[in-house]
């Protein structure tokens, strides 16, 4: 079997263990006689399934009694629409870092009145931005952030403290690292990253939000419809929840989240200190404070030689680190299930790509 090292932004890598137990009873889930993408989702099977999934994601992530757990689709871009959508009353404010929270607000401006808190856009997107209490216009409603950015490879390594609903898109640090949920009043992560297959979305909800929300809208934009219905107002993506619930056993045979976000520092180091000790070969694109231990985004000197180091990469059995288009350069992306040995990999070969060039 041959399995490469998957550096993929996402959908990504998934933990190999993961994969074979999902092969392994795909024809016969829990002796059912039957695969888990044929069965009802009003069986008791299935809601058997879907309240362990609850249980056990609420016991990793130590998410209080007063916060639902629901699972939508639509991915992370509905979420652009849907938050505003349900609690954007007179204005949102918005914390820019990167494209997926401008795009977030861009999003949300069809419903109201948005405005930036913050933003190092001026800057290239290089950091994370100090929040000004006296930024805050009067009656915002929510400020917005987003926790990791996969293009510009950034990452809030504490939030902000602020004095209204604090909204989190943390579609691509998801479980990679213990979340102060209390801090959020809602947080929505899509999967591709770090918890299964594209095709669900996480969302934890404080209960008292929910009162803030309108009622002239749909009824499957409205977040109280999940909560509910118990995520089954419709359909739910079965195999993909199903797909969830076997990650967060991963997890938790880890050691749990605390446990992981060791483990992922520990890779990051090792790519970063290839770039940090290059002489300048290898140029980070995230200022030293605010980088991302799920994608480190880097420059060669100049495109053709960027172009020879993705090309050698391949040959050495790594995909996925060519950067983004907006961006441009390299990238690696070291989320959960990217192992030890994959990152020690791409360290080694950094290292001898710069000697021999």
């Amino acid at each position: 079997m041959k399995r490469v090292h998957n550096f993929n932004a996402g959908p990504s890598a998934m933990p190999l263990s993961v994969l074979q137990e999902v092969q392994a009873e795909f024809l016969d889930y829990a002796g059912t006689g039957m695969s888990v993408i044929e069965m009802s989702h009003r069986s008791d099977s299935y809601q058997t399934l879907q309240a362990e999934t609850e249980t056990l994601l609420r016991d990793l992530l130590h998410i209080p009694k007063d916060y639902h757990i629901v699972f939508m689709q639509g991915g992370g871009s509905m979420q652009f629409v849907m938050h505003a959508l349900n609690f954007l009353h007179c204005r949102g404010g918005y914390i820019n870092t990167g494209v997926w929270s401008d795009k977030a607000m861009k999003a949300a401006a069809a419903f109201g009145e948005v405005y930036e808190v913050a933003s190092t856009k001026a800057e290239g997107f290089t950091h994370i931005p100090r929040v000004l209490p006296q930024a805050i216009k009067a009656q915002t409603d929510y400020i917005y952030l987003t926790s990791n950015n996969t293009i510009h490879g950034t990452q809030w390594q504490t939030y902000p403290q602020v004095d209204i609903p604090l909204f989190g898109d943390l579609s691509s640090d998801f479980l990679s690292r213990p979340i102060p949920i209390s801090q959020f009043d809602l947080i929505f992560a899509g999967a591709q990253k770090n918890i299964g297959p594209a095709g669900v979305v996480v969302g934890i909800i404080k209960d008292t939000l929910l009162d803030k929300a309108k009622r002239d809208i749909p009824d499957m934009l409205r977040y109280d419809t999940y909560v509910k219905h118990h995520s089954v107002y419709n359909t739910p993506p079965v195999f993909c929840i199903y797909f969830i619930y076997k990650v967060l056993q991963w997890v938790q045979q880890q050691g749990g989240v605390e446990k992981i976000a060791q483990r992922n520092k520990e890779k990051a180091d090792m790519i970063y200190e290839v770039i940090d000790q290059s002489n300048g070969f290898y140029r980070g694109h995230a200022d030293i404070q605010s980088r991302s231990v799920m994608n480190i985004t880097f420059h060669l000197a100049t495109p053709e030689l960027e172009k020879m180091f993705l090309q050698a990469s391949l040959q050495n059995n790594m995909i996925g680190l060519k950067g983004h288009r907006l961006l441009g350069g390299c990238r690696a992306s070291l989320y959960n299930a990217v192992t030890e040995e994959s990152c020690a990999s791409l360290a080694t070969f950094m290292k001898s790509f710069q000697q021999a060039h």
